[in-house]
């Protein structure tokens, strides 16, 4: 079963239910259940193979007690059955939970809602996600992250991605280029659906062999999501991925105040997008030193970044123009940035990649704590040939990175290519926003030469404009008359 043909049928039978309105509820319905069902398989790979095992979701709530069997209970009794299972997972005892499983349980289903109104649709839901999907089965799991991912993308569409979705070749390139080793820390900040996070997880698959090495790293993964949707899709996709029990905690990374962190806090490796163009409450902002104090998401994240990684630790994300050229307080934490680490790659992306949903600028900045830095390398990457701009139908793909991976271990100045040093930046205000190069040429105009040519363009415009007002009137007017020929009101 393809996976376009999985989505297309779950979503045929959703859209016939009153209570699902768009993609956003689709995403979310489909997900608790496929939460579910991936937590159930883990459970009864637990109960065979640890002797340490203890029961975590109530026998009648299972996903195999009440879902599998596709004649069992179905229409008012379901969703009877769906409203009953809510309230008990969301107050589960939690006292003897040394594994933090029920904890996991509890916190993830406090944020999530059951929108169907139809008992007999929801039953065929569970059917078709029960067809396709065997955890079994090799097949059955690619099913399951290739529906995951499909759904992910879906966001796009249904005006939420913006917060929550990185395109899949911006992660893998910044998870290559910082290079996580097995057994490091591994962070993301504001984790969203998981991106970065499955993207580590995918670059440990061939060296992931023996039980310790497992262990390992799913006791080095750690994630932070502030929103409740996309917690519950980013643990979703995490177990899917392998993760018995993600450490994905659901809260602000920024409320904590950089002062505080501990040893226990610092990590090896941050790799994140923080969400940009959002705005904190003051006390939030509160949580860094006065001097670069913020209310501005994106500039807040950067500090608590630098904070939180360990001395030669390593940090790739993603940041807006604005930062780049920004001066006052984002001027001073970029000073920070430089005295304190080594910034010493810059690259920007072509300007559609995040589309459709934002058309900002984006940067990827890799950098090292522990030692200033000397000079900082900019690299413009291009639009592939044959590409006007990216699109939903033609998205940015890994192999569009080539060029600057191929760059990147053989540096050399270019026309897209340059590496500046850091007298020079802070001679120029901290301004890093030079990756742009060549800019287009401005020619300043006299100033007499302006004014005509200004009102001779409001001119030509004007004359359109009532051009093409007149005709609408002649027609309008000649609409009338017909109708008071006919006799019409």
């Amino acid at each position: 079963m393809a996976v376009g043909n999985t989505t297309k049928a779950l979503k045929d039978i959703m859209r016939i239910d009153a209570g699902i309105n768009g993609d956003a509820q689709y995403i979310e319905q489909i997900t608790w259940m496929l939460f579910l069902k991936a937590f159930d398989h883990k459970e009864q790979e637990w109960e065979l193979t640890e002797d340490d095992y203890y029961p975590v979701i109530p026998q009648e709530y299972r996903w195999n007690t009440w879902a599998d069997n596709a004649e069992s209970i179905t229409g008012d009794t379901l969703l009877t059955h769906v409203e009953s299972m809510f309230a008990a997972l969301r107050n589960l005892d939690t006292s003897e939970d040394p594994k933090k499983r029920k904890w996991l349980i509890r916190d993830m289903m406090e944020g999530v809602n059951n929108f169907m109104k139809s008992g007999t649709l929801l039953r065929q839901v569970v059917n078709k996600i029960n067809e396709d999907i065997n955890f079994d089965e090799v097949k059955g799991t690619h099913l399951f992250n290739g529906l995951y991912e499909g759904m992910l993308k879906d966001l796009q569409s249904a005006g939420k991605a913006g917060e929550f979705y990185t395109p899949r070749p911006v992660t893998r390139f910044i998870v290559d280029r910082v290079a996580p080793k097995l057994g490091e820390s591994i962070l993301d900040p504001a984790c969203g659906t998981g991106g970065f996070l499955t993207s580590v997880i995918d670059g440990f698959s061939e060296g992931v062999e023996t039980p310790e090495q497992y262990a390992l790293l799913q006791k080095t993964i750690k994630g932070f999501e502030k929103k409740p949707f996309p917690y519950l899709l980013c643990v979703t996709n995490l177990i899917a991925h392998g993760i018995d029990v993600p450490d994905v905690r659901h809260g602000n990374t920024l409320q904590k105040h950089v002062s505080e962190y501990g040893l226990k806090d610092k990590v090896d490796v941050i790799v994140t997008n923080p969400p940009f163009g959002g705005a904190e409450e003051k006390v939030v902002a509160q949580s860094v030193p006065v001097d670069l104090r913020t209310t501005e998401t994106a500039d807040l994240f950067l500090v608590h970044m630098m904070a939180l990684l360990k001395d030669g630790g390593r940090c790739g994300l993603v940041l807006p123009d604005g930062f780049m050229f920004g001066d006052g307080t984002k001027a001073a934490i970029k000073k920070k940035l430089l005295e304190e680490c080594n910034l010493h790659t810059i690259v920007r992306l072509p300007k559609s990649v995040f589309a459709p949903y934002t058309s900002i600028n984006t940067n990827l900045l890799f950098f090292t704590k522990g030692k200033p830095t000397k000079g900082v390398w900019f690299y413009r990457l291009e639009m592939p040939q044959g590409y006007k701009h990216f699109s939903k139908t033609k998205p940015m793909v890994d192999a569009h990175f080539e060029p600057v991976k191929e760059w990147w271990g053989n540096r050399q100045e270019s026309e897209i290519s340059q590496y500046v040093p850091v007298e020079d930046i802070a001679a120029n205000g901290y301004n890093i926003d030079l990756c742009g190069f060549p800019h287009e040429t401005v020619e300043i105009l006299p100033p007499e030469e302006f004014i005509a040519n200004y009102l001779y363009e409001k001119n030509t415009i004007s004359t359109h404009i009532e051009s093409i007002l007149n005709r609408i009137s002649a027609a309008m007017d000649v609409s009338e008359a017909q109708t008071a020929d006919r006799g019409e009101v």
